[in-house]
């Protein structure tokens, strides 16, 4: 039972990380397509996701598991309605990185997802009533004046950040409340979109659907791909290891984009931006740190319980 927990584990481990690499050089697949306009990216990525979820479902032999899962949720209004928004949430999401990435801010989009984890403590806190640690409360705090600072310098205040953190959390909280698998819940959310995208790409896009050389039209076949691939390592790590690990590998995808923003892309980062950032991750720090003791506490509490019996 201990090999197979650790083989678990292992598996967990290394399905979290190719998730968040996956997530983290996502920016350079969009800069491929960067001659196709970004609603008509978007729009690509939710068709071809939705396609590739259907193949994966019958060839995984699970459409009839599927169907069954989709007869309860159209039977339960209020979970039919968590993922319409939850569909709608994503795609928002999805949009904002996209434009950020072709427009040349891909430092905007690292920023949205370095925020992405304190915003979840806030939606805990304000819809779950969970309780807000002080380490969380100064983690929060901290990151909210590196994005005032980013404001300042700027002049601007930093919205396709807010949006993508606020946006994906929300999707995330949704996905807890609904309680639908992840293959189900990905399908239905793309399902729900699909139509008005392709709708969008035959009649409405003046690129014309599918135009391109045969280069770019594979990549935005592609897109479908990259989308669902890391959701479904993401849900694999999630079963096997720890929150708190999870936690830890979050920050690997906006790492990395923010390094290929500054060496790749040759996106500006001054000084200013440099100390906005090192607020938030040093938030980010006293959060993950917070959240590792708090786990310490909670696991010799339960030593101490199983010794008392």
């Amino acid at each position: 039972m201990n090999k197979e927990k650790e083989a678990r584990r292992k598996w967990g481990m290394a399905a979290g990380f190719m998730a968040y690499i996956l997530w983290g050089i996502l920016p350079f697949y969009w800069k491929a397509v960067g001659k196709v306009a970004p609603l008509s990216v978007l729009s690509y990525r939710v068709v071809w996701s939705f396609v590739f979820m259907l193949v994966i479902l019958l060839i995984g032999g699970k459409w009839s598991q599927f169907m069954a899962e989709v007869k309860e949720v159209v039977s339960n209004h209020r979970r039919l309605l968590a993922i319409v928004a939850a569909s709608l949430l994503v795609t928002t999401n999805w949009f904002i990185f996209i434009f950020s990435v072709s427009s040349g801010k891909v430092i905007d989009a690292s920023l949205g997802y370095y925020m992405n984890p304190l915003v979840n403590v806030v939606l805990a806190t304000l819809f779950l009533k969970e309780r807000l640690g002080r380490g969380e409360l100064i983690a929060c705090l901290l990151a909210a004046l590196g994005v005032v600072l980013l404001a300042i310098q700027s002049g601007v205040v930093p919205w396709a950040s807010i949006a993508m953190a606020v946006t994906f959390s929300l999707y995330g909280l949704i996905k807890k409340v609904a309680a639908v698998s992840s293959m189900t819940g990905l399908t239905l959310e793309t399902a729900i979109i699909a139509p008005f995208a392709f709708i969008y790409l035959v009649f409405f896009s003046s690129e014309g659907f599918m135009s391109f050389d045969l280069k770019l039209n594979l990549l935005l076949i592609g897109a479908g791909i990259v989308t669902a691939i890391p959701l479904f390592l993401f849900a694999e790590a999630t079963k096997n290891i720890s929150y708190i690990l999870v936690g830890f590998l979050q920050y690997i995808a906006p790492t990395l984009m923010l390094i290929a923003a500054v060496f790749q892309f040759k996106e500006t980062f001054a000084v200013p931006q440099l100390l906005a950032f090192g607020l938030i991750w040093l938030g980010v720090l006293i959060f993950t740190a917070s959240n590792i003791l708090l786990l310490r506490k909670n696991k010799q509490r339960t030593g101490l319980a199983k010794n008392d019996i």
